[in-house]
């Protein structure tokens, strides 16, 4: 029973016989009591007022006397004020786990009927995976399995930007530089062989600059006059166009990069539902831009190029076709959402993406509405502040980004070092002490990046994530297996973990509230596409654990119904913990 919806409903039921009035929705407001005052759920009375006509004392007493009497439930109150503090009985815990024990998918919520998308990841193909990727990631996934747990269909989609001025750069670079030199022959996986041209090609830029600076040209001249920038521009133009050398050579290159984002995505415990392309949609953009300009939404300028004017929105002039023809990355997310529309009928389009792209977001919604597309309503940019490690920031296209398939390994060194330290590995195999290893360092990752609210910057120490105490995956991670060794002893002394009315102690109807209150957690981080909620919500409830294993017999109680009980209690805290971390991605080892 959850105590809050008890106590709605019991309350309902007092103001009527009370007051003679059937309380209208709303006016029923409880919360859990806080910690400072006495009681387990909290009434608060002011909006009661007009109907009881009395002193919010006085409603709080006459409401809180009428429970007592008539509910057994309700054990106590106390009033504080304008809040009626409520004590419920031992009997309701009791029954309370009773009906958590029997529901193996705890925490599920019913269907919604409701289909989301999820976009993330959404890599470009001129270079590996980075920290800033990691973060997008463990996001989507983690977002995608709590919106599931709310109990909608959830489509998890990536877009792969693998066309575009970027891509040419890299594929430019290496046939100036590259002497045919693939994955195979350097040793090195596809999308870091790609992404060392992307650097090389920002490495020859600056080299040309620099020149044409030193002959008199303004270095922002310089810039955009540079040869190989105008080289690659006219390589994209020929992409567009169909050009067969270079649709072969993109082809090739791209292929080395998907290679390399797959074993990555792999390790990461990530795949999607649906991958697309913007090779393969941005046409539908233009298509759709085309459409804008017979509208009259958009409009063409003198040199080609075409425009959408939102000033009236309070924004600006928006891009969607260069002079060229060419298209930019608006332009395929127009084309790109259309279809998705068109093939999934989503209520809700959630783009996982960096707050770098606020404005961006923005503009597609506004964009779409005018195009007359009412669901573009429903289009909702999950933005996350950035990810940077104690030596700084990070950047692209000069080489100095955290790759992912390094930090993947520096945190599996990490977790391998950290436990051999601790001396907890006896008995266990090599190849059991690797997926130990391998279940600690991501559990680190994933529960470090995901526990701070997605909307903040955050720092990534490697070295404090794998901690086996304080508010750490390692932590949640040692909890349950701490857990699951205490059930297999009762289980080889023949003990099975039941609810059996034993009287619960004060420490253990304080679990069982926070138990009940799961359902609710997850209702409550779904709507804030918050899967901190959830990872602090399993923080909490493994710290509870701990200390009540501090506090308390469980395998040597020698009254038989108490011990049974208290393996039940145990056993629905494991089994919550693991829900709640695989909302994040997180598995729980049951031995360490």
């Amino acid at each position: 029973m959850n105590p809050l919806d008890y106590i709605t409903t019991a309350a309902c039921k007092a103001v009527a016989a009370l007051y003679g009035v059937e309380p209208a929705a709303g006016l029923i407001q409880v919360q859990p009591t806080r910690k400072e005052f006495e009681g387990d759920v909290t009434l608060v009375v002011f909006p009661l007022l007009k109907t009881s006509h009395k002193a919010p004392e006085a409603t709080a007493t006459e409401i809180g006397t009428w429970l007592q009497e008539n509910d057994p439930q309700v054990a106590s109150f106390n009033v504080v004020k304008g809040f009626l503090n409520i004590k419920l009985a031992g009997t309701f815990w009791s029954q309370t786990l009773a009906e958590i024990a029997l529901q193996p998918d705890f925490g599920q919520l019913p269907p919604s009927g409701q289909t989301v998308m999820v976009e993330f990841s959404s890599p470009n193909t001129n270079k590996p995976l980075h920290l800033g990727h990691i973060r997008n990631n463990l996001l989507g996934w983690s977002v995608s399995q709590l919106l599931a747990a709310c109990g909608h269909r959830v489509m998890k989609v990536n877009l792969v930007n693998d066309r575009g001025i970027h891509i040419c750069k890299s594929m430019l670079a290496w046939l100036k530089c590259g002497n045919g030199e693939t994955p195979e022959s350097s040793g090195k996986k596809g999308d870091h062989l790609v992404g060392d041209y992307y650097v090389k090609f920002n490495d020859l830029l600056k080299a040309e600059v620099a020149e044409l600076v030193a002959g008199g040209m303004d270095p922002a001249e310089a810039e955009k006059n540079a040869p190989i920038l105008r080289e690659a521009q006219e390589m994209l133009v020929k992409w567009e166009q169909g050009d067969p050398e270079v649709r072969a050579l993109w082809e090739k290159m791209n292929g080395w990069v998907y290679a390399g984002f797959d074993e990555t995505y792999r390790r990461l415990g990530i795949s999607f539902d649906r991958i697309y392309y913007e090779s393969q949609t941005y046409k539908d953009g233009k298509a759709l831009v085309e459409e804008g300009l017979k509208k009259g939404v958009l409009y063409r300028r003198e040199d080609g190029s075409v425009w959408c004017d939102l000033t009236s929105d309070g924004l600006d002039e928006k891009l969607l076709l260069r002079k060229d023809g060419t298209s930019v990355y608006m332009t395929q997310d127009l084309g790109t959402a259309k279809q998705r529309h068109d093939e999934y009928a989503f209520d809700e389009m959630i783009y996982v993406v960096g707050n770098e792209q606020n404005y961006h977001f923005q503009v597609l919604k506004l964009i779409l509405g005018k195009l007359g597309f009412d669901w573009a309503e429903t289009i909702y940019h999950m933005s996350y502040g950035m990810v940077e490690l104690p030596e700084g920031k990070m950047k692209s296209r000069e080489g100095t980004v955290v790759d992912a398939d390094d930090l993947l390994d520096r945190m599996y060194a990490t977790a391998k070092e950290t436990s051999l330290e601790l001396g907890k590995l006896e008995g266990m195999s090599e190849q059991e002490q690797d997926a130990l290893f391998t279940m600690l360092s991501l559990g680190a990752l994933k529960y470090f990046i995901l526990k701070v609210d997605p909307k903040k910057t955050m720092l990534f120490d490697p070295k404090e994530s794998i901690d086996f105490n304080g508010n750490t995956g390692p932590f949640i991670q040692y909890t349950h297996a701490r857990i699951c060794s205490i059930l297999r002893k009762a289980a080889e002394a023949g003990y099975e973990p039941k609810v059996t009315g034993a009287a619960l102690l004060p420490k253990e109807e304080g679990i069982v509230q926070i138990l009940s209150g799961y359902p609710d957690k997850i209702r409550e981080a779904g709507l804030a596409h918050s899967p901190a909620l959830i990872a602090n919500f399993a923080y909490d409830l493994a710290k509870e654990f701990n200390q009540y294993y501090h506090d308390t017999q469980i395998l040597r109680e020698e009254d038989a119904a108490v011990r049974d009980q208290r393996l039940m209690l145990i056993s629905v805290i494991a089994r919550t913990l693991r829900h709640a971390m695989h909302i994040l991605g997180i598995s729980l080892p049951e031995r360490m």
